[in-house]
């Protein structure tokens, strides 16, 4: 059971591919309250990742980033800069760089004011969180990823999929203050929303996560019940049913989770 079971905040891949694709234009800006009292404690920044990040780059991609990088430099038409950065954050998330990535997206996100672009940024900073481990980038991902998801909230209280998304970088990193404050942000989604499926879904990856497989089961099992054509939760219930010895049920949820991920 390989396919399935690695599972990234929200949307990760498929919203990283909208914004280097897509959004071309600039729309008309909205008014967003921005999250920045965290931000100028930070131990490092875009700038000082940029360099040793570049020493790592292939020829081709080297030279793609440099140029797009002096096309950003001399433009002074904003949607053609907004473009550039797109690309800038694209051409980095394919590189491994997730938190260099993300400093892109965010720059998109500051010009454009809307909740989906910051949705974006801080999904591929969510993304940095999960894959690295040195300890002044998590900070500087964390920290960027919890400001961005706040101003998609800003933007639309009423997306519980940003709600969801911040509640779990709280869990990736939990605050030395407040560490259960992640766990505690999604119990009370749950109470609020008790069906929704991305709900329990995350509160069943944060089971597994601890070990905790029945109460992952529980959870899993009641989102199967509202949508047995989520592949998230057909993933994780093959993985939880093998962690518990149920190599029947292990079995034909790995086979479903194979064909939703093929389809």
């Amino acid at each position: 059971m390989n396919k399935g079971q690695t599972i990234v905040v929200g949307a990760g891949v498929v919203l990283l591919l909208l914004l280097y694709f897509v959004l071309d234009t600039k729309p008309e800006k909205q008014k967003t309250v921005e999250k920045t009292r965290a931000l100028a404690a930070e131990s490092t920044d875009l700038n000082a990742l940029l360099p040793a990040a570049k020493t790592s780059l292939d020829a081709v991609s080297a030279g793609e980033i440099a140029a797009l990088e002096q096309g950003l430099n001399r433009s002074e038409d904003d949607s053609v800069r907004v473009g550039l950065l797109k690309q800038l954050s694209g051409r980095w998330y394919q590189a491994g760089q997730p938190a260099i990535a993300g400093g892109y997206a965010q720059q998109v996100a500051e010009q454009l004011q809307t909740e989906e672009a910051w949705s974006i940024a801080g999904t591929t900073f969510a993304i940095c969180l999960q894959t690295i481990q040195e300890e002044k980038v998590r900070t500087y991902c964390t920290r960027r990823a919890i400001a961005a998801f706040e101003n998609a909230i800003s933007l639309d209280p009423a997306n519980i999929a940003h709600r969801v998304n911040l509640a779990l970088c709280y869990a990736e990193n939990p605050p030395s203050e407040n560490p259960m404050q992640g766990i505690t942000m999604l119990l009370e989604l749950n109470q609020q929303h008790p069906d929704n499926v991305l709900i329990l879904n995350s509160l069943a990856r944060l089971a597994i996560k601890t070990g905790q497989y029945d109460r992952a089961k529980e959870r899993l099992e009641a989102a199967y019940a509202k949508n047995a054509q989520n592949p998230n939760t057909v993933c994780m219930l093959a993985q939880v049913y093998e962690a518990l010895g149920d190599n029947t049920r292990a079995t034909a949820f790995a086979q479903q989770c194979e064909q939703l991920n093929n389809q």
